[in-house]
């Protein structure tokens, strides 16, 4: 049986990240359901286009049980981050990130995933592809220039042009 899957997505996301992973999963029969890292269910991608998520990060939090893998979709991750660093949606982001980690779940993510995963301590020790901009920021993970990496539950890829690579093995982790 196919895991169910937690798909965060920040505001604005990369939506040719996003729909790598959403299109894998729905030719996959992969059951998912996406989060707003936001107030409302509107979002937009990095280009202006329109989307209406399932349902808010909020709503997330304290329900990472019913869910087997988190997704990070990317984006402008770390400069609306660092903006917004103080608003709740941004602070429950990372309760859920935590919590999926402390529940051994697997951790999907590009671009400025690893840089959180680290900054929460949920990869120390472990190998992750890196966005080249954040290899000299990370802390306790071990970075790599591998354009994807899959350590133990997490799997990651430099920027959404490697998420093709990482697809595979993260299809056969999740059917």
């Amino acid at each position: 049986m196919a895991k169910k899957i937690a798909v965060l997505v920040i505001n604005p996301v990369n939506g040719a990240g996003l729909f790598q992973y959403l299109e894998a999963f729905f030719e996959n029969n992969i059951p998912y359901k996406t989060f707003a890292v936001a107030e409302t269910t509107s979002v937009k991608t990095n280009s202006g286009i329109n989307l209406q998520t399932d349902d808010v990060v909020a709503n997330l939090k304290g329900r990472e049980n019913e869910y087997d893998a988190l997704v990070f979709a990317c984006g402008d991750a770390i400069p609306e981050f660092a903006k917004n660093a103080e608003k709740q949606f941004n602070q429950d982001m990372l309760a859920v990130m935590k919590n999926f980690s402390e529940q051994d779940k697997i951790l999907i993510g590009h671009c400025a995933a690893a840089l959180l995963f680290d900054n929460l301590g949920i990869v120390n020790g472990k190998k992750v592809a890196l966005h080249p901009f954040v290899k000299s920021v990370v802390k306790g993970c071990i970075g790599t220039d591998e354009k994807s990496v899959i350590d133990g539950n997490i799997y990651t890829a430099q920027t959404e042009d490697a998420i093709p690579s990482l697809i595979p093995g993260l299809l056969k982790a999740l059917m």
